[in-house]
């Protein structure tokens, strides 16, 4: 029996943002939105039944959508600021085809993309196995193989729109940020301001290390993997992704792998993901210094990435993001992690 699109029920979770003003409030939006879904599901021989489970957040509106005789789909919306991804999905499998998924199909030009399940999360794989510390050392292994692998394509990345927070690039945009934001202390902004040279040198030493800028992730947590199967892990979820130094996006994992098992076991899993960056005349040293100085870093990028809010949310979420980006300018000032 064939059901009506009007006629599929749907529940919509908008977690701790209930005043978030996204595309999905507008009738008009929505139709167009879930209509390109469905005639791409078409295309490719699916049909959407029901029902709908909506996640609507300031930074992406995100649909799964049940199909007949087949697994869920996935329809995802980005705000201007991040909607490159549509095409970094569709390139990213051509380029590492087996480290992501591969999208159904991709609207570039609207930041739309429509993409099959990827499986379970490493999120539940943890949950499986909540005291094994090595459960991380796999998954940051294949992702910085991932990065490797992406090194002939940084030009294409920032044809793709992928934002530039290379490491020359950080001391200005660490200036900006800086400068703009309302939600630091006085205080706070003193100090970050005193420690402009040392980002700088910081950015230098990085910049000759001998490891290229690549694709960071900027937000890898244990919720934007999948483990489709024993043993190997797809990685999705670029929105907050930039053109940078690769070794920043340890930043994130290791931060939950502190909090989740104790600092005693940040050193083995900085020497996992470091491991496919052997060889060249590299030296574990150099790696480690490397990876110290741009996780710091890597807080720059994770203060850019509260940028990229739909333009309604922004008008209504600025302060909330000013200060979560204000908390990752003041992780500049904190021990280093690694």
């Amino acid at each position: 029996m064939r059901h009506d699109a009007s006629e599929i029920s749907e529940s919509v979770d908008r977690g701790r943002y209930p005043g978030t003003v996204t595309p999905w409030e507008r009738a008009g939006w929505r139709a167009a939105a879930l209509g390109w879904a469905e005639r791409e599901l078409t295309a490719h021989g699916l049909r959407a039944t029901g029902p709908r489970t909506v996640r609507v957040r300031p930074w992406s509106v995100l649909v799964r959508m049940s199909v007949e005789d087949h697994a869920d789909v996935w329809f995802k919306a980005n705000p201007p600021a991040s909607a490159f991804e549509a095409g970094l999905g569709e390139a990213l499998a051509r380029w590492v085809p087996g480290r992501v998924g591969r999208p159904l199909a991709v609207d570039a030009g609207r930041g739309w993309s429509l993409f099959p399940d990827g499986g379970p999360l490493f999120r539940d794989v943890l949950h499986r196995a909540p005291a094994d510390p090595r459960a991380w050392e796999a998954p940051l292994r294949q992702y910085a193989e991932l990065q490797r692998a992406l090194l002939p394509y940084t030009g294409e990345l920032a044809a793709l729109g992928v934002p530039d927070a290379r490491t020359a690039a950080l001391p200005g945009i660490f200036d900006r940020l800086v400068g703009t934001n309302a939600a630091l202390e006085p205080g706070d902004r003193t100090a970050l301001r005193a420690l402009r040279p040392r980002i700088a040198d910081w950015c230098a030493e990085l910049a000759g290390s001998g490891i290229a800028d690549s694709l960071d992730h900027s937000d890898l947590h244990d919720g934007q993997v999948f483990a489709p199967e024993p043993g190997r892990f797809t990685f999705f979820d670029w929105g907050d992704a930039a053109v940078a130094h690769p070794f920043g996006s340890l930043l994130v994992p290791a931060r939950a792998a502190r909090e989740r098992y104790g600092p005693e076991v940040l050193p083995r899993l900085r020497d996992a993901y470091l491991e496919p960056w052997t060889g060249g005349g590299r030296t574990p040293a150099g790696l480690r210094r490397a990876v110290r100085l741009a996780a710091r870093l890597g807080a720059i990028g994770r203060a850019c990435s509260w940028e990229r809010l739909f333009p309604g949310a922004a008008d209504t979420m600025g302060a909330v993001c000013e200060a979560e980006s204000a908390r990752w300018l003041r992780e500049l000032l904190a021990a280093p992690l690694l």
